[in-house]
């Protein structure tokens, strides 16, 4: 997969209700010691941690938007898991509201190049790190949820719901 520009215009955008959709992944990794990591990246116009997400256009699906944006923003290639859940939230630059979709992306690939390597830093960290320093709150619970969900993941897997925790707590 060759992506090296992002989409820009708003003329293929999604809206319902008025809202603007917006679709994101948290892209994660577990560690060689079995520990969560998870990739933020920066925004664009500031040093603000965030993951990836952007909007969802009108000749894609919901998780090819999702697998996109992780692309272009992050540079990062990888299976898109099981929807975390739909957020609604103030739009940062007006007074408007979004509709958010956020998804665990397994990552597969971490690109050299990508569209928005230049514009954007990003970082791997563990997940109470990532938690402490991302400013909003919906991408926090999401963040919260893809936690939960793998702890409860790996303990249906090892058939071991009482013993030790494989990932670090996110809060």
């Amino acid at each position: 997969m060759a992506i090296l520009v992002s989409r820009t215009g708003r003329t293929l955008q999604r809206y319902h209700k008025g809202h603007r959709l917006v679709v994101g992944c948290i892209p994660y990794r577990l560690s060689r010691n079995g520990g969560l990591e998870v990739l933020m990246i920066s925004s664009q116009k500031g040093q603000a941690m965030m993951f990836p997400k952007g909007g969802w256009e009108l000749d894609e699906s919901i998780e090819e938007a999702a697998s996109r944006e992780s692309v272009e923003e992050a540079g990062v290639v990888g299976v898109v898991e099981r929807e975390l859940g739909k957020w609604r939230f103030m739009s940062k630059s007006r007074p408007i509201y979004r509709e958010g979709y956020m998804f665990p992306l397994l990552v597969t690939e971490q690109l050299d190049l990508w569209p928005e390597k230049n514009l954007r830093r990003r970082v791997w960290m563990c997940a109470a790190d990532a938690r402490e320093v991302c400013q909003q709150i919906w991408m926090k619970e999401a963040l919260d949820m893809l936690v939960e969900r793998l702890k409860l993941e790996s303990s249906l897997t090892s058939g071991d719901e009482g013993g030790q925790e494989v990932f670090p707590k996110a809060l």
